[in-house]
């Protein structure tokens, strides 16, 4: 306990307790901070707990043999489910702590996965370059739009000072035109084997994905946390205008925060296309929804300038246990929407008495 001292007859200053007042005053500062620290993983353990309760509630009853969600198994499908998305949101927390938001990302995700598939079947030619390239063809295609479309989204956003919202919802659409225009709205399938390897294959036994999505997290906390462009996107998303001043090249950062989340969108569409085992021209429909939500519910700011990546995983694993358990206990998928829809209100209402308490 923290104590102070007041001078004694001595000369000595001898220790008196801290007044009641200032101790609550600091242990509610401690809890707060405490909260916005590790907030989200208390909320993801409470979680896996409840859902873990419900189920064994189930096994006690006789209705499981076993509790089928605490399996070990069922935790890498969790991971192997939110892989897709978790690299989304990633990218969006990017730009979200940049002051922006990417409604382009599920069309750029389904476009890349497009144009990989169309250097990677064995089907009859759907594109005039179909194809069985070597994998360094469709991988580096993919990742090559991603990054065209997130270059175009940045340059306009920046260039022109339209709001990032209008922009990356024309990108949403011209996107989604150049997927059906590849192949004229048909799906590519027969894909080859080495390309399939990205969204089936596993490495040490874990699947693919799963690795892909811890390399991507684990390269952006550094770029965000270790890296002078990182603390430039903070300081653009937290006052763009003072970053200006103190010669920060805001344009600069915000084309390549944009880049950043077109090469992980087609990064996504590369992972989702190996997966399935063919492309839609539907692919990642509403995606953009579920990376932003996984983005604010792990406390990224849509203000700008606050958000981790960390939180983002999170805020993914959550949604990824809440699908698993409401999946596990037959809950029907429309209910699971009201759920998330209800995750998303919660944490922006957070978001936002946070910022009147900063205030």
């Amino acid at each position: 306990m923290r104590r102070e001292t007041q001078p004694s007859g001595s000369g000595e200053r001898k220790p008196t307790e801290m007044p009641a007042s200032r101790r609550a005053s600091y242990t509610m500062r401690d809890t707060a901070v405490f909260a916005r620290r590790y907030g989200i993983v208390v909320v993801f353990v409470l979680l896996c707990l409840l859902v873990s309760a419900v189920c064994q509630y189930k096994v006690i009853r006789g209705e499981w043999p076993e509790n089928a969600f605490t399996t070990a198994d069922n935790f890498l499908l969790i991971l192997y489910q939110v892989s897709i998305n978790g690299i989304l949101a990633i990218g969006m927390t990017i730009v979200i702590i940049s002051g922006g938001i990417d409604l382009s990302v599920g069309s750029v995700l389904a476009f890349a996965g497009m144009l990989a598939a169309s250097f990677a079947t064995r089907s009859a030619a759907v594109t005039p370059w179909s194809g069985t390239y070597g994998i360094a063809i469709p991988v580096v295609s993919a990742l090559l739009a991603g990054v065209a479309c997130g270059a175009v989204n940045g340059w306009v956003v920046s260039r022109f000072r339209i709001q990032a919202f209008i922009v990356t919802l024309g990108m949403l659409l011209a996107a989604r035109g150049f997927t059906m225009s590849l192949t004229g709205g048909n799906p590519i399938s027969s894909l080859s084997p080495a390309l399939r390897w990205f969204g089936t294959g596993r490495l040490f036994r874990v699947p693919v994905p799963i690795v892909i999505l811890l390399i991507v997290f684990g390269c952006v906390w550094v770029l965000l946390n270790k890296t002078v462009f990182g603390r430039h996107v903070y300081a653009v998303g937290g006052n763009e205008s003072s970053a200006r001043t103190s010669g920060i090249k805001t344009n600069r950062v915000k084309i390549w925060v944009y880049i950043s989340s077109g090469f992980l969108a087609g990064l996504a569409g590369i992972v989702l296309t190996a997966k399935t085992g063919s492309a839609q021209t539907n692919a990642g429909g509403s995606y953009e929804l579920d990376a932003i939500a996984a983005a604010v519910i792990g406390g990224s700011s849509m203000k700008g300038g606050v958000g981790t990546v960390s939180g983002t995983l999170f805020g993914a694993l959550i949604m990824g246990v809440m699908n698993n358990g409401l999946d596990i206990l037959g809950v029907e998928s429309f209910y699971q929407s009201i759920i998330k829809g209800v995750l998303i209100v919660a944490a922006v209402i957070l978001d936002a008495s946070r910022g009147r308490e900063d205030d």
